[in-house]
């Protein structure tokens, strides 16, 4: 069977068990999603939906027992995230967490430097990502489809490295950082309004467990059996 037609399956099968976990918990899926799919799988899943946040977080997860530990875990840095930093949109995708910022609360229309208010936000957000050191940080720069192709890349990357410099120097460690220009390629909302457009100027944040919290979870979901 070719590559192609075998990704193409497991998108459907993966499709198929997302519906059927709709009555589960967010934790309780995210461990059903890891035992059954991997990176390749989770980047699949994010270029066919568009939604790049699940690709990422499926393609990170671990899955089983350990999933299970791990969801617990991003369970209680979501409830933060949402308490200390308002402006943001937080929402608990499988074994990781999906943080969306307005471009109009970081960033003026069309530049990459930091508005006082955004600072005041990454404040807030850096607060908390210091109290959870074992989690990677894929920090994605999203535009609207105003603008060529190559300028929008390279505005949603000055931006996303705007961000990432800005929380090393509120001492979030580099490593723990990955910034990736999206340009206009994943719009959440319609382009054809200018609310729609403005809310694609957008910066978000996609948590996962580094290899650390991936094998303490494993050595712990281990010792409980």
């Amino acid at each position: 069977m070719r590559q192609g037609t075998k990704l193409m399956y497991a998108v459907v099968a993966i499709s198929l068990l997302l519906a059927a976990c709709k009555g589960m918990t967010k934790t309780q899926k995210g461990a059903i999603i890891g035992t059954t799919s991997g990176a390749a799988i989770g980047g699949v899943i994010g270029r066919a939906s568009g939604n790049t946040a699940l690709g990422t977080i499926i393609g990170a997860a671990v899955g089983g027992t350990a999933g299970v530990l791990i969801g617990k875990q991003m369970d209680k840095q979501a409830e933060e995230i949402k308490k200390q930093v308002p402006n943001a949109k937080v929402e608990r995708v499988g074994e990781g967490i999906e943080i969306e910022f307005e471009s109009k609360v970081l960033f003026d229309f069309d530049a990459s430097g930091l508005k006082t208010e955004a600072k005041t936000s990454l404040n807030e957000l850096a607060t908390v990502l210091k109290k959870y050191p074992d989690t990677n940080i894929e920090i994605q720069g999203h535009t609207d489809n105003k603008g060529s192709d190559a300028y929008n890349e390279s505005l949603s990357q000055r931006r996303a490295n705007a961000v990432m410099m800005y929380l090393i120097d509120k001492g979030i460690q580099l490593s723990r950082m990955n910034p990736k220009p999206m340009g206009e390629n994943y719009p959440k909302y319609s382009n054809d309004t200018e609310e729609g457009r403005s809310q694609n100027r957008r910066v978000e944040f996609l948590i996962t467990a580094n290899e650390k919290m991936k094998s303490d979870a494993q050595k712990q979901a281990g010792s409980s059996k």
